[in-house]
């Protein structure tokens, strides 16, 4: 396997060091080929908001399993999921199950410009939206905002359609319609901005982009394939009431197995073969252990007050980092919103990607190695989220912030040293 890993970030390669080598997980804890267990905030970078291997989920999964592991045929859970999915994200009228986030977005942004036969991209700089060719860019120089691919084996051409702008920035993408009235499909964007940190649209951003869209006749995309299921049982559109055209999903939906989904305007998903023009298929799409995986997640998920106990060991989580750096006088910013959280090596602010790479990644490498060595596991880099799981409990809490503590200590002894 190149670098020994099946993704880049699992690597270390930010943060130095040898990977741990995972052997099983049960609640909020991982244990490793040495038998070491750690409190987990990777949680398999989001799908896992149960925590690991929640019973309900693991039943579903071999009740299913015994019956048959995939068909090529429909089945009832296809419609079971899609209907729990239409009836909780008010803006999806019609969906589509995929395997990945990363053909979620693909097959998107296919039908925005299918529909508006358009076919410039709005993105952001910063947000990820997987690895297909057109949306691997970086932001271009000067005004031009024209994208550059950002990893090699992606031909310019294809990314030249992309306009890179910043996070949280109106104008720009109000530049960018005036400069391009009639040519700009659609816009993509995370609601909550997931894979720079946990970094959360300021007041106005999302309701402007749907506005913007309105006015120039562009599709609104917003990628909750972390954010899904996980802000809000109805996504980060519902925490801030902003309708979107088309909707990706992914990570929670598939209850920690394998799944995407795209949704949205009953109008536009119509146009999705076989019932219209644009062609989008996979072999293992709607695949039964993922629908059965992600119908008992979901079904979990309704029970009342569960976003509310997200919600506080977050808060909890967060009010202790913050108090622990400030007793070591280590400068970080702590960002969170439902489960998902942050905390950046820095002074200042983080409002966009400029602003995240400003922070502090040695300290963070630090950090990072130190809580490891306490048994915490965090995601491996400072431009990642944390989540934390209904299996958080106040023991975890407790141990993490402990761990934190001396933590922030010995980075300001290195500081003063």
């Amino acid at each position: 396997m190149p670098g020994g890993v099946n993704s880049p970030v699992r690597a270390y390669r930010a943060v130095g060091g040898t990977p741990i080598v995972i052997t099983q997980g049960r609640g909020a804890r991982v244990t490793d080929l040495d038998g070491r267990e750690y409190i987990d905030y990777v949680a398999s970078y989001g799908p896992l908001i149960l925590g690991h291997a929640p019973q309900s989920v693991v039943e579903a999964i071999t009740n299913t399993a015994c019956r048959g592991t995939s068909f090529g045929m429909p089945t009832e859970a296809e419609t079971t999921l899609a209907r729990m999915i239409i009836e909780a994200v008010r803006s999806i009228e019609m969906v589509r199950f995929v395997t990945s986030g990363t053909e979620a977005t693909m097959s998107a942004i296919r039908l925005a410009r299918a529909a508006t036969g358009r076919s410039k991209v709005i993105k952001f700089t910063g947000c990820y939206h997987g690895h297909s060719d057109g949306l691997l860019v970086e932001a271009g120089s000067g005004a031009t905002t024209f994208g550059i691919p950002s990893t090699p084996g992606v031909p310019p051409p294809v990314v030249r359609e992309t306009l890179s702008l910043p996070y949280n920035d109106l104008t720009a993408v109000r530049w960018a319609f005036e400069t391009h009235p009639t040519e700009i499909a659609c816009i993509i964007v995370e609601p909550i901005a997931g894979n720079m940190g946990c970094i959360l649209p300021e007041p106005g951003y999302l309701q402007g982009l749907r506005a913007l869209c309105d006015q120039y006749g562009a599709i609104l995309i917003f990628d909750e394939v972390m954010t899904g299921f996980r802000v809000a049982y109805g996504g980060a559109q519902a925490l801030y009431h902003v309708r979107p055209d088309l909707t990706c999903l992914g990570k929670v939906i598939g209850g920690g197995l394998p799944c995407g989904a795209y949704g949205g305007r009953a109008d536009l998903m119509r146009m999705v073969a076989p019932q219209g023009p644009v062609y989008q298929a996979g072999t293992l799409s709607g695949n039964p252990l993922a629908m059965a995986a992600g119908i008992a997640t979901l079904t979990a998920l309704q029970q009342p007050g569960v976003y509310d106990q997200l919600e506080q060991t977050a808060a909890q989580l967060v009010s202790g980092l913050e108090q622990a750096a400030r007793t070591a006088g280590v400068p970080v910013l702590c960002t969170h919103v439902g489960s998902m959280a942050c905390c950046f090596f820095t002074p200042g602010s983080v409002r966009n990607y400029e602003d995240a790479l400003r922070c502090d990644t040695k300290s963070f490498a630090a950090f990072f190695g130190h809580m490891l060595d306490q048994g915490v596991v965090l995601p491996p880099s400072q431009f990642e989220t944390w989540f934390v799981s209904t299996a958080h409990d106040r023991d975890c809490i407790r141990a993490t912030l402990d761990a934190a503590a001396q933590a922030f200590d010995a980075i300001a002894h290195l500081a003063r040293n």
